[in-house]
C-alpha cells in the first residue's frame, strides 16, 4: 500500500483484538479509511467492511481493498495490467506540473502515469475494476516517487527508487468476506455515520492541523484526472486552500468529533487518537463514554519521517530543529452498558504533552 502519514500499521493487531473481542460482530464501519489499511485487514479476517473517506484517492483504495472481490476482478485486473504496462509514455499536463515544475517523479515515469491514467479513463470500466486499475497506478507512481513520505514537499535530490521503471502490479484483492460484500462510499464522515450502521464503527479521523488532502494532493489529482490549478513549489492543487475539514481545525474539531460520536450507528466505537491531538485524553474519554464504558490502549509510536528530518526552507536550507521523535497512539473502546469486552490491561490516565509541530519535507511548500 502506499506510504502513508498516520497509517494505522502497527495499530492492526490491536483494532482486530477489539473488533474480535466483540460478541456476535460481523459488520465493521470505517468512516476514515484512508488507505483503507485496517478496512483490509478486517476484510481478510472475514467481516463484512463499510469503509467511507471523502478524498478521492481514499475512496478509490477502499473500493479496491474492501468493496471489490479477487473472485471476481482478479483475472480481469492481471490481463489490463499486462496491457497497460506495455504502454509507452506521452508527456502532457501531469510530467509538466509534477516533473518539471516540481520533481515528483521522473519525467520517465510521469509520462507513463499520464499514458496509463488516459488509458483507463478511456476504457469505461465497471467502477470496481477501474478502481482496482487506478490503485495499481497509484501504488506502482508511489514506489518511484521522491518525496520523504508527504507531497507537501519533494526531495531536493532525486531519491534513489525515483530512477527505477514505473511498472504496475496487481493489488493484494482478497475474496469476498464471509460476513458478507464490502461497501466503499465518499461521504463527508458525519452523513456516512448517518448512512452506514454495523456492529462496530471504527473512528481514525485527523486531529491536528495538517490535512491529508494537502499531504497527498498528487494521488487526489490522479484520482479526479482534472488537471486542476495548482500553487506553489509543491504545485498543491487549488482547493487544498478551499476544502477545509472541521477535524483539522482546533477550534471547531471538539463540535463536529461530538456530532460525529452522537450520529455513530453502531453500539461499540473503536476510536484512535495521538497525544498529538487537539483534545486531552481526559476530555477525549469523557466525550465517547457519552456511548458507554471506555477502555483505553496506548502504543509507543515512531513520528513520520518529516519530523527526524527537520524544517526546511524551499532552498533546502534547514530553518528549524526537529521536535520529539515519538508520541502514544491511543486506542478507546466504547461499549455500551451490559457488553463486557475483554481487552487486556488498560492505561491509567496520564497529562498530555503539548502537541509538537509537525516539520514538512525538504523542498516545496
Amino acid at each position: 500500500m502506499i506510504k502513508y502519514l498516520g497509517s494505522k500499521r502497527t495499530l492492526l493487531p490491536a483494532i482486530l483484538r477489539a473488533v474480535q473481542a466483540v460478541p456476535g460482530a460481523r459488520t465493521v464501519v470505517d468512516l476514515f479509511s484512508g488507505t483503507a489499511r485496517v478496512g483490509h485487514a478486517l476484510k481478510a479476517a472475514g467481516y463484512r467492511v463499510r469503509a467511507n473517506d471523502h478524498l478521492a484517492y481514499a475512496h478509490l483504495l477502499a473500493r479496491c481493498y474492501v468493496e471489490a472481490d479477487r473472485e471476481e476482478w482478479a483475472r480481469d485486473a492481471e490481463r489490463l495490467v499486462a496491457e497497460l504496462n506495455a504502454l509507452p509514455g506521452r508527456a502532457g499536463w501531469f510530467t509538466e506540473t509534477f516533473c518539471v515544475r516540481s520533481r515528483y517523479f521522473q519525467p520517465k515515469n510521469g509520462a507513463r502515469i499520464e499514458t496509463i491514467r488516459e488509458a483507463i479513463a478511456r476504457k469505461g470500466l465497471a467502477p470496481e475494476l477501474e478502481a482496482v486499475l487506478l490503485v495499481s497506478l497509484m501504488e506502482a507512481a508511489d514506489r518511484v516517487d521522491s518525496t520523504a513520505g508527504l507531497q507537501m514537499a519533494y526531495l531536493k535530490q532525486w531519491a534513489p527508487r525515483a530512477h527505477k521503471d514505473l511498472a504496475l502490479r496487481v493489488p493484494a484483492l482478497l475474496p469476498r468476506a464471509p460476513a458478507g460484500k464490502g461497501l466503499a462510499t465518499g461521504l463527508e464522515a458525519t452523513a456516512a455515520a448517518t448512512a452506514l450502521d454495523g456492529d462496530v464503527a471504527y473512528l481514525d479521523p485527523p486531529y491536528n492541523q495538517h490535512s491529508y488532502l494537502g499531504n497527498y494532493h498528487v494521488w487526489e489529482t490522479l484520482a479526479r484526472w482534472d488537471e486542476p490549478e495548482v500553487y506553489g513549489i509543491a504545485c498543491k492543487r487549488r482547493d487544498c486552500r478551499e476544502r477545509h475539514s472541521p477535524f483539522n481545525s482546533r477550534r471547531r474539531f471538539r463540535a463536529a468529533y461530538a456530532e460525529l460520536v452522537a450520529a455513530v450507528r453502531a453500539p461499540v466505537l473503536i476510536a484512535s487518537f495521538s497525544d498529538e491531538g487537539f483534545l486531552p485524553r481526559a476530555e477525549l474519554e469523557a466525550l465517547l463514554a457519552t456511548r458507554g464504558s471506555v477502555q483505553v490502549l496506548a502504543t509507543d509510536y515512531k513520528r513520520y519521517v518529516g519530523s527526524q528530518i527537520g524544517i526546511h526552507d524551499p532552498q533546502g536550507r534547514k530553518v528549524g530543529t526537529p521536535g520529539r521523535l515519538r508520541n502514544t497512539e491511543y486506542l478507546f473502546v466504547v461499549a455500551p452498558a451490559g457488553v463486557e469486552l475483554e481487552l487486556g490491561a488498560t492505561v491509567p490516565l496520564a497529562p498530555l504533552e503539548p502537541p509538537a509541530g509537525r516539520a514538512c519535507g525538504v523542498a516545496g511548500g
